[in-house]
Parts: structure tokens; C-alpha cells; sequence
């Protein structure tokens, strides 16, 4: 599912124009990536939760070749974990 395609839906189902479901749509994610970067973890309850966790730096050597090693430095994910009811919704 797109975007766009995930507006109409919304528009359809809520009895609003394509304009406001858009907006609706546009300010959900706004504020989950505002929370996200404040590193507050975003709980959508029968949904899932969103939180941000950090990787260490860390080594790779690629195919074996000690002469190619190199450090990718640490950076923060977003991951998400599944609740319940959409778990047993898809599995």
C-alpha cells in the first residue's frame, strides 16, 4: 500500500476530502518522527510500538579479507515491535 493509496482509504472510511485525510495522515507521521528524535518511544496501542536504539560501532571484515577491515560507526535505528492483536491479525 502507498501513500497516496493509504489517503484515499482514510478519506473514504472517515467521510473527509482527500485534502484533510492528507493532512491528518501528514501530521501522524510528523509527530511520530518528533518523538522519535527526541528518543521517546511512539506506542500505538493494538498496533505496535516504535523506539530508537543505537548501534556500536563495530567491525566487519568483508569475505574473510583482513586487509579490507573497516569500522562502520555507531548510529541509532528505528525499529518497530508488533503487538498483539495485529500479530494474530497477519499470523
Amino acid at each position: 500500500m502507498t501513500k497516496s493509496q493509504l489517503i484515499n482509504i482514510v478519506a473514504k472510511k472517515a467521510h473527509l476530502t482527500k485534502r484533510a485525510s492528507e493532512e491528518a495522515i501528514e501530521s501522524l507521521f510528523e509527530e511520530v518522527t518528533r518523538a522519535l528524535n527526541k528518543g521517546e518511544k511512539v506506542v500505538l496501542s493494538g498496533f505496535g510500538t516504535f523506539y530508537v536504539s543505537n548501534v556500536k560501532d563495530k567491525q566487519v571484515v568483508p569475505f574473510g579479507d583482513e586487509a579490507k577491515r573497516q569500522t562502520i560507526k555507531g548510529h541509532k535505528v528505528v525499529n518497530f515491535r508488533v503487538g498483539k492483536p495485529l500479530k494474530r491479525n497477519v499470523w
